[in-house]
């Protein structure tokens, strides 16, 4: 519909106290495409008028409307709903007004009933306003409506009003005035802002490797063209996101040795986030890996395997990168003329020197950077996984998304800010599609508990998408070193079943290990050398992955973000929890033990509204892991769970 056009007046109606609100005209609400938005709003005016409310919705820039009406709550509080058909930036209003025909016919059929000896004269009124109908029908060329709401009219003026009651209360009719109703005092509130993007945004299962250990061998760097086994083993265990570390050209100069010692010897590999040497910087791919053309061929095969790569957009740069020398103002300069290098106290990293974003000449570098992601979307790549996106301007990223967006709405960013809350949600508001999470840490039936409701039912929900990771190259965390590979699939699971978004660094599925002692890293950490890997060792919980992955890509409810329950089990180290969609088609329920250690045996309660279940009924609880069927009938019901057998159910539960 297009926008209505009139004169400017003072507002007629008071429209305000908006949800979801961000706090922000810049902050964008998330929704993926044909998923619903419900706004809600408080809409009134002075006097007894009968308000009309609607919601209209467009994509950022057009003049052409689409629009719903809103519905009337209580107290003032009004809702609406919208859905959008395509990626890209959208915005939406509401637009009030007082309705003169709804309030006029509310007060004749109550002088009508009243029998008032002056319904003549309300009834000429009424012909007034149907006359102005008319006109706005014909303006709209609907020629023939216009007729027959003329014809009203003049029976308005010369029947009794006994003859047109039915006709004038009738919906028919009022659907016809609802086309053509005046909107000249209309008032219309700010505008919110939604960006849209396509499923993957919000469902996702990512696998990472580095493609220079793709064989597994210690003494032999891999290249892309090794890297088909890799994926094809991600693909059997059900990720459809391959996400490699940097793939450019590596830094001599102060290179890093085995286990980030500060030497490095022949043969040492250094580590990729150490960006940049004599063959090129942002944009150029690492010789050993290959060339662009082995890259392209290696984004085809993915494709082919219905899988895409995703890669790592690390702002860093090594002593020996091209900007150093061609752009020295773009760094921090010290006091004796050299250059600052990163330091994350007490962790230094003498191999990158980090980028000053408020140089004097920093249009120019966040120019250029903006150009590298492009240059890389150009070449086929349509996810990235950002890294450190907290110690850069949050204005910057807004510029950079917005900017690739323009230009190509499927374009999905990761950020991977561990960092404080704020900043952490700051980066979902304006613009990254998916953000990693505190879920490594959140090791406790409570933490979990409160941070994914946090996540899931909290405001966060309406434009932060947590991706859950159990582990990454950077964090080896403390119930993982060690550990039995009991631990590795209660994480596996929780991060899979929590949120539709998840993933897992490569070693995962063979249950690696082996902490530097007394840090939450791995020893002999991939990120510094090649790694030694039997990719067909027997010992791995690859077939638990891909059982875990399967379930959600089978059952639509483990797709959604915002449709979590928790359910209250007896034993503390028991969690249980549930996942429908709007309509119930498919229910979901997960019951984990979270201690790898020991048994538990509970009675778990179970939120019979929140499933959508009668409690005077059975139902069956169908085991989507292990094939077992159940009968259950009533909130309460008992289960037994073994970390070295059935450590966890998953329920499609049917009514």
């Amino acid at each position: 519909m297009e926008s209505s056009v009139r004169t400017a007046h003072a507002p007629t109606c008071v429209i305000e106290n908006f949800f979801p609100d961000l706090g922000a005209e810049n902050y964008l609400i998330k929704r993926v495409i044909g998923e619903p938005l419900d706004v809600f709003a408080d809409v009134f005016t002075d006097g007894h008028v009968i308000l009309c409310a609607v919601l209209k919705w467009r994509p950022a820039g057009s003049s052409r409307w689409y629009e719903a009406n809103m519905k009337s709550l209580e107290n003032d509080r009004w809702t609406g709903q919208c859905t959008f058909p395509k990626a890209g930036r959208w915005e939406y209003v509401v637009e009030a007004w007082a309705d003169e025909w709804l309030t006029w016919k509310k007060h004749f059929k109550a002088k009508y009933d009243a029998n008032d000896p002056e319904l003549g004269i309300e009834a000429r009124e009424g012909a007034l306003l149907l006359d102005g109908a008319a006109q706005r029908a014909r303006a709209a060329g609907a020629s023939d409506t216009a007729v027959e709401i003329t014809q009203l009219a003049e029976m308005l003026r010369v029947l009794p009003p006994s003859e047109l009651i039915e006709i004038l209360l009738a919906p028919a009719l009022q659907a016809i005035l609802d086309r053509h109703q005046d909107r000249s005092l209309s008032t219309i509130s700010r505008g919110f802002r939604v960006i849209v993007e396509r499923e993957r945004a919000r469902f996702s299962a990512w696998y990472e490797f580095f493609p220079r250990s793709a064989e597994g061998r210690g003494d032999k760097h891999s290249t892309f063209r090794d890297c088909l086994p890799r994926l094809d083993d991600a693909k059997d265990m059900g990720f459809n996101i391959i996400y490699f570390p940097p793939i450019h050209p590596i830094g001599v100069s102060n290179r890093k040795g085995k286990n980030n010692t500060l030497k490095a010897y022949p043969g040492d590999v250094g580590s990729p986030w150490a960006i940049g040497s004599a063959e090129g910087g942002h944009r150029a791919i690492e010789p050993a890996l290959g060339t662009m053309e082995d890259f392209q061929w290696l984004l085809q095969e993915a494709r082919n395997r219905g899988l895409e790569i995703a890669l790592d957009f690390a702002i860093n740069c090594s002593p020996d990168h091209p900007y150093v020398a061609e752009h020295p103002e773009w760094f921090y300069q010290r006091e004796d003329g050299s250059i600052r290098y990163a330091e994350n106290p007490p962790k230094k990293y003498q191999d990158i020197y980090p980028l000053n974003f408020h140089n004097p000449n920093w249009k120019a570098l966040w120019r250029e950077l903006i150009d590298v992601v492009q240059y890389w979307v150009s070449h086929g790549v349509k996810i990235f996984r950002v890294d450190n996106p907290h110690t850069k301007p949050v204005s910057f990223w807004e510029t950079l998304i917005a900017e690739i967006h323009a230009k190509d709405p499927d374009v999905i960013f990761l950020a991977e800010a561990f960092t404080k809350p704020r900043m952490m949600q700051a980066l979902g508001k304006i613009g990254f599609s998916q953000s990693y999470t505190y879920f490594t840490w959140r090791e406790e039936k409570q933490g979990l508990t409160q941070y994914a409701t946090e996540l899931s039912a909290g405001e966060m929900k309406h434009y932060y998408r947590g991706n859950f990771w159990p582990n990454t190259p950077d964090i080896l965390p403390y119930p993982l070193q060690n550990a039995p590979a009991s631990a590795f699939k209660i994480r596996a699971a929780l991060a899979a079943l929590l949120m539709p978004s998840w993933g897992m660094y490569s070693g995962y599925e063979f249950c690696e290990s082996k902490p530097l002692p007394g840090r939450e890293e791995y020893l002999d950490s991939e990120k510094f050398q090649l790694a030694w890997r039997d990719w067909n060792s027997p010992n791995n919980i690859k077939g638990f992955i891909r059982e875990v992955n399967c379930a959600r890509n089978e059952h639509r409810a483990l797709q959604l973000y915002d449709n979590l329950s928790f359910h209250n089990a007896e034993h503390n180290e028991v969690i249980a929890f549930s996942k429908v969609t709007p309509d119930w088609s498919n229910r979901m329920l997960a019951i984990i033990n979270i201690n790898p250690h020991s048994s538990a045996s509970t009675m778990v309660h179970l939120d019979m509204a929140a499933l959508g279940l009668p409690h005077d009924r059975p139902y069956q609880v169908h085991d989507v892991l292990h094939g077992n069927s159940y009968t259950w009938q009533g909130s309460s019901n008992f289960v037994h769970l073994d970390p070295n057998a059935t450590f966890m159910h998953l329920f499609r539960v049917e009514v």
